[in-house]
């Protein structure tokens, strides 16, 4: 039974399946983010509409401000394909680059949202003011720390990569921390979609 289960992973650590183990765990992983953000995404829309007093969504949301933040984190998204390109191609520098301009629009992204917190703070909508409030900090809020995550995670590849620990071959460390970046854009159009365009 042993070495059935030994041959089901070859010597490189992929499994029967030709998937990496790594890339099984992330996606289990990111499955168990689903179900989480699905539950805080859940609560949201449960209480957004039973707050008894103001400020009310329709009242304070910027949402072209929103939308601009937002376009800004998909482009991330797309710096990181290019990036990913570019180490698995051996273009080192230009996958540092690229990687450089993922973790300016994500600065940029975060600086946006905090302004937005600013705003509506000034307008009466705090953490304790109502359940709307609980509910929409604790949700954007935990977005965001996933965000600033990603940004610490893809600067420690970009220092693996100016050490020249991430040759071709081993891209795969890219690419999952791609994979962890894209889901965190797609939480967000969720986010954006449901909180700021659905009032």
């Amino acid at each position: 039974m042993a070495q059935a289960a030994t041959a089901a992973v070859d010597e490189h650590g992929h499994t029967s399946t030709g998937v990496s183990n790594w890339k099984v765990g992330f996606w289990t992983f990111i499955a168990s983010e689903c179900l989480f953000f699905g539950t805080l995404i859940s609560t949201y829309m449960v209480y957004k509409g039973r707050a008894v007093v103001g400020p009310y969504p329709d009242e304070i949301f910027d949402v072209l401000h929103t939308t601009i933040s937002t376009t800004v984190l998909l482009f991330s998204s797309l710096a990181f394909v290019l990036a990913l390109h570019a180490v698995q191609n051996a273009r080192k520098k230009a996958g540092i680059l690229w990687l450089f301009f993922v973790i300016a629009m994500g600065a940029v992204f975060l600086y946006m949202e905090g302004t937005s917190y600013l705003k509506y703070i000034d307008y009466g909508l705090t953490l304790g003011s109502s359940t709307f409030g609980s509910a929409y900090y604790v949700l954007t809020g935990t977005h965001k720390l996933h965000v600033i995550l990603g940004i610490v995670w893809i600067g420690a590849l970009i220092w693996l990569l100016f050490r020249d620990r991430i040759p071709p071959a081993k891209s795969e460390q890219v690419e999952i921390a791609g994979l962890y970046w894209h889901f965190v854009d797609i939480i967000w159009i969720v986010i954006f979609t449901l909180v700021y365009l659905i009032q």
